[in-house]
């Protein structure tokens, strides 16, 4: 085996296996969200591409920072689903059935639909922060970027991308995922750069205190083991 292959191995090696054996028992059957959001993708794609359809879709997915937050928070959900009307569809349709399809198999579909949200809103919630700061600082933005539509599901394709790496131990692969939205951001200086940053920083987040949370219950269990009191939450 060459050193790439063992390194791939080494990195996927597990998570590709039980996708491998879940897609081989349950066929298509084993990623129903993955599909019904791929499908809910295709369909607002098709539906503001048309004249009719345009104003619709930006009514209930289209996420802007001069809009008030109430309104953004209950568009977000729905604007992961929205392609943005700048880049090519396929490939928003091909990150969702990859990354989400591989998440929903090794982390269920629920705890792939938080992260991905967690992913999003992080991003969304940032815009905020950033235009409130102002260009001037290092973390803001400038003001035009409060009438920029915010949309697709790069930054939950990126959060559950990097819980992945760190749930399986990728290391590597996690590492080139945040040095790849870094160099992204040093490229373009935009909107969609930061707010993938934004997006790294909470799933981060959410890894830190998942991993804090693993090591109470281990705590808890040699605690139990050894005759101690448990670790009281």
């Amino acid at each position: 085996m060459s050193t790439l292959a063992r390194l791939a191995h080494a990195e996927w090696g597990l998570p590709y296996a039980i996708t491998r054996r879940a897609l081989a028992g349950r066929a298509w059957r084993a990623v129903p969200m993955t599909l019904a959001a791929v499908c809910l993708t295709s369909l607002l794609q098709f539906v503001q591409n048309q004249p009719w359809g345009f104003g619709f879709v930006a009514t209930v997915g289209a996420v802007r920072a001069e809009e008030p937050l109430w309104l953004s928070l209950l568009r977000t959900p729905s604007s992961l689903f929205v392609p943005a009307l700048d880049l090519p569809v396929w490939g928003a349709l091909l990150q969702i059935l990859c990354v989400f399809g591989v998440a929903e198999i090794c982390l269920g579909w629920w705890r792939t639909l938080v992260i991905a949200y967690t992913a999003t809103l992080a991003g969304t919630l940032y815009a905020r922060v950033g235009i409130a700061l102002g260009p001037h600082h290092p973390l803001g933005l400038p003001a035009s970027d409060a009438r920029v539509v915010d949309t697709g599901p790069s930054a939950a394709v990126i959060g559950l991308a990097l819980f992945l790496c760190w749930r399986y131990r990728a290391h590597l692969t996690g590492g080139l995922v945040i040095g790849a939205m870094t160099a992204e951001l040093a490229l373009k200086q935009n909107l969609a750069g930061k707010e993938h940053i934004a997006a790294i920083a909470g799933v981060l987040m959410v890894c830190g205190i998942s991993a804090l949370r693993q090591e109470r219950r281990s705590a808890a269990r040699l605690g139990c083991g050894s005759g101690l009191p448990p670790i009281q939450s």
